[in-house]
C-alpha cells in the first residue's frame, strides 16, 4: 500500500467526520433534517478527502524533497543561515513594534518576522556562491583546496549526456581536471525530466545521471557547483548551454556529437570525453603484433572481430575461422575517428593460440 493511498484514506476519514459535524451545525441554515444534512456533508467530506488530501500532504513534501535534493549543499546551508538571520532581525524589531497601539502592536511583530525571514532566505540563496566563497576563505571550511596550478578559476560546463555517461566522475577524481565542474540549473532540470520519463531505458539513464551528479556533489577532491544562470528567450537545453558557454567563456564537456558540432560552429569550445578516451587508449601502429580473442563475425565475408581491454574494436581479416579462440594478430591499418578508434589486423602465420 503506497504512502499516498494511506494519506487518502486518513484524509477521507477526517474530512468525513468534519463534514458530518459541519452538517449538524448547518442543518437549520440549509433547511434539512440534522441526519440528512450530516450524511450529505459527510459524503462531501469523503469525496474531498479522497481527492484533495495528497495535494496538502504527500505531494508538497515530495516537491520540496526533490527541490532540496537538486540543490547543492552550499545553497541549502546559506538558505538556512539567511532564514535564521532574518528571524533574528525580526525578533529585534518585534519589541519596539509591540509597543505601538493596538491593533498594530499585535499585527506588526509577526509580520516583521515573516518579512525579514523571507528577505534573509532570498538574499542568501541568490548570493549563496559569494557568501559560501567568503566563508571558505575566512573560516577555511568547505571543499579542500585545489592542487597548485590547477587553475580552479576555469569553469567547465557539463551537459546532460556527460552526466549520464558518468566517466567524468572518475576523470575528475584522478585530479586531471583543471577547473571547476559547473552544472547549470536547467541541465539539472532536464536530467530530472529524463529520470521521470515513462520509458524504462530512458528513466534508468536519467537516474544514473542523477546519481553521478550527487556523487560529484559529495566528492571533496572535486571542485563542483550548480549555478542558476539562465538564458532568457531560449527554450532548448542545448541552445541554452551553448549560449551560456559563450557568455561565461567556458568550454562545454560532452559526449553528444551533434552538440559538439553545433557548439564549435558557433564558436564555443568543446571538450569531448570520447576524444579523451581515444587519446588514452592503447596505441598500435602497423606492423605491431598482439594477442586477441575473436568473439564475433565481422560484416564482410571471413572477418572476425575482437576487442581490446579499453573497448577498441579490432577487425581481423580471415579471422572468422578462429572464432572463440585467441591468436596473435598483426596490425595492418588504424582508423581514428571522433566516435572511436578501429584497428584492422590480419592473423599471424604462426599457429593460433587457444
Amino acid at each position: 500500500m503506497s504512502v499516498e493511498f494511506t494519506f487518502r484514506m486518513i484524509g477521507m476519514v477526517i474530512c468525513a467526520l468534519l463534514g458530518a459535524r459541519f452538517g449538524l451545525d448547518a442543518a437549520v441554515s440549509v433547511g434539512l433534517p440534522p441526519d440528512v444534512s450530516s450524511l450529505l456533508f459527510a459524503l462531501i467530506g469523503v469525496l474531498f478527502g479522497l481527492i484533495m488530501t495528497p495535494y496538502f500532504t504527500v505531494r508538497p513534501v515530495r516537491a520540496i524533497s526533490k527541490t532540496i535534493n537538486g540543490m547543492p549543499v552550499e545553497v541549502v546551508f546559506m538558505a538556512i543561515v539567511g532564514t535564521l538571520i532574518g528571524l533574528l532581525l525580526g525578533l529585534l524589531f518585534a519589541y519596539p513594534l509591540s509597543a505601538l497601539e493596538q491593533p498594530l502592536g499585535g499585527i506588526l511583530p509577526p509580520v516583521a518576522s515573516v518579512v525579514f525571514a523571507y528577505l534573509g532566505l532570498t538574499l542568501f540563496t541568490v548570493r549563496s556562491r559569494e557568501f559560501w566563497a567568503f566563508l571558505t576563505d575566512w573560516l577555511g571550511i568547505g571543499r579542500r583546496r585545489a592542487f597548485a596550478g590547477m587553475g580552479m578559476e576555469r569553469q567547465l560546463l557539463l551537459d546532460t549526456s556527460v552526466l549520464i555517461d558518468g566517466r567524468i566522475v572518475d576523470i575528475a577524481k584522478t585530479g586531471f581536471v583543471g577547473g571547476t565542474l559547473v552544472v547549470p540549473r536547467f541541465v539539472v532540470q532536464e536530467l530530472q525530466r529524463v529520470a521521470d520519463s515513462s520509458d524504462t531505458q530512458r528513466r534508468n539513464r536519467g537516474r544514473r545521471g542523477v546519481d553521478k551528479l550527487k556523487e560529484l556533489q559529495r566528492e571533496t577532491l572535486v571542485s563542483f557547483k550548480i549555478i542558476d544562470d539562465d538564458i532568457e528567450g531560449v527554450d532548448e537545453v542545448d541552445d541554452k548551454l551553448i549560449a551560456l558557454a559563450l557568455k561565461l567563456n567556458a568550454p562545454i564537456v560532452t559526449i553528444d556529437f551533434p552538440l559538439n558540432r553545433v557548439a564549435e560552429a558557433q564558436g564555443a569550445q568543446v571538450l569531448n570525453i570520447n576524444l579523451l578516451a581515444n587519446a588514452v587508449r592503447s596505441v598500435y601502429i602497423p606492423g605491431e603484433t598482439f594477442a586477441l580473442r575473436i568473439i564475433q563475425e565481422g560484416k564482410e565475408s571471413g572477418q572476425g572481430v575482437g576487442y581490446l581491454e579499453d573497448g577498441t574494436m579490432v577487425i581481423v581479416e580471415n579471422g572468422r575461422q578462429y572464432m572463440d579462440r585467441t591468436l596473435y594478430v598483426t596490425v595492418t591499418k588504424l582508423i581514428n575517428k571522433e566516435t572511436g578508434r578501429i584497428i584492422f589486423a590480419s592473423p599471424e602465420m604462426t599457429a593460433p593460440r587457444s
